[in-house]
């Protein structure tokens, strides 16, 4: 949607050759990142707009939460506060659904359409959701690579510099592929999330249609900062491959 344009015109210079690929990427990236900025800020405004519209329910984020948690028959996760601001999330090791500052005591649309999406985790993780399950397997490995990559790569560069073996650089790049790939797995769990917490909100019969509309526009814009964190990550692992493959020449 964002970055359509985006890449039309980085395709366009690839085909002619005005832009060298790493350059390309590069660019790629910062524009990605403005798009990051754009999509955050426009999330902002949008649970503004509606923390300020009431839920017709009369219930608080908290209270929504552990009524779609008691729907759905989960009675091991406990509803919590946490500090912050749009910091909301579920802990599977902990077993508790975190709502921030804006969300716990709000009985606001936004407040609502956010504890629900959390809680839709926890339904994730009751049902053992196939994508959530592969996501939490990833997270150990992800968190040793992510630290580890940036050393790798450079060591990589270096020992590429003296002796022409790439094999280093490549497994730097391997690392930084598998927090791509963790990116890319955390998509379906978001929106599957949202799904599941709209659908709830309907048949719960807790929103009509024009707050559910409301609650899907909202959610869709938090699923978008996945989105774009995906593309970011996508993005960096094609940076250090155009890297790598430009010290061949």
């Amino acid at each position: 949607m964002f970055l359509q344009p985006l890449f039309a015109l980085l395709q366009a210079g690839y085909a002619d050759g005005r832009i060298p690929g790493q350059t390309g990427m590069f660019l790629l990236m910062i524009l990605i990142g403005v798009a990051g900025w754009i999509v955050q800020a426009r999330l902002q405004a949008v649970f503004k707009k509606y923390a300020e519209v009431p839920f017709p329910g009369g219930l608080t984020g908290a209270e929504v939460a552990e009524k779609m948690l008691r729907d759905h028959n989960i009675r091991n996760v406990r509803v919590t506060h946490v500090r912050g601001q749009l910091t909301d999330h579920f802990n599977p090791q902990t077993m508790t659904v975190n709502l921030s500052d804006t969300v716990y005591g709000s009985r606001s649309v936004a407040a609502a359409a956010v504890a629900a999406h959390e809680c839709g985790h926890a339904v994730q993780h009751a049902r053992a959701y196939a994508p959530l399950v592969l996501r939490s397997q990833l997270v150990p490995v992800v968190q040793f690579a992510s630290t580890a990559a940036t050393w790798v790569i450079l060591a990589g560069l270096v020992l590429l510099a003296t002796t022409r073996n790439e094999l280093l650089c490549w497994i730097g790049v391997g690392m930084i592929a598998l927090s791509a790939l963790f990116s890319l797995v955390t998509l379906p769990v978001e929106y599957n999330a949202s799904e599941r917490a709209l659908e709830w909100l309907r048949s719960s019969r807790l929103m009509a249609e024009p707050q559910l509309g409301q609650a899907r526009i909202a959610l869709r814009w938090a699923a978008r900062t996945y989105l774009v964190a995906a593309l970011s990550a996508v993005a960096s692992v094609l940076y250090y491959v155009f890297l790598i493959l430009g010290r061949r020449d």
